[in-house]
């Protein structure tokens, strides 16, 4: 995983909220030991690539970041949020393929 992608709380305000008022940004939230979040891990990825300069792209890690896990009532991973002007506007949750995260993409980006 791309560590520039890894953020945790202390970044979170300025990183995703702040940021997504000027750019879309998406967020996966998951944890080390979730099989279907490392199995979504090089989906995430090249997706990310593909946007690169369009989309922000952070992975939050849940077990080191709870109180903004908790926030956004993330109950189960992997969850994919995705914010636009400080506000989630979409999420997905469950392990995805790369059509379905690409569409929520290009829907946010609409």
């Amino acid at each position: 995983m791309s560590e520039e992608m890894q953020i945790n709380e202390s970044e979170f305000q300025a990183k995703v909220i702040e940021a997504s008022k000027t750019q879309p940004v998406v967020v996966d939230f998951w944890a080390e030991w979730c099989g279907p979040c490392v199995a979504m891990e090089p989906i995430y990825q090249e997706v990310a690539n593909h946007y690169q300069g369009k989309v922000a792209f952070h992975k939050l890690n849940v077990d080191q970041n709870p109180k903004v896990t908790q926030q956004y009532g993330i109950l189960s991973i992997p969850t994919t949020l995705f914010f636009r002007h400080g506000k989630p506007v979409d999420q997905v949750t469950g392990l995805v393929d790369k059509s379905e995260l690409t569409t929520r993409v290009d829907k946010l980006l609409a």
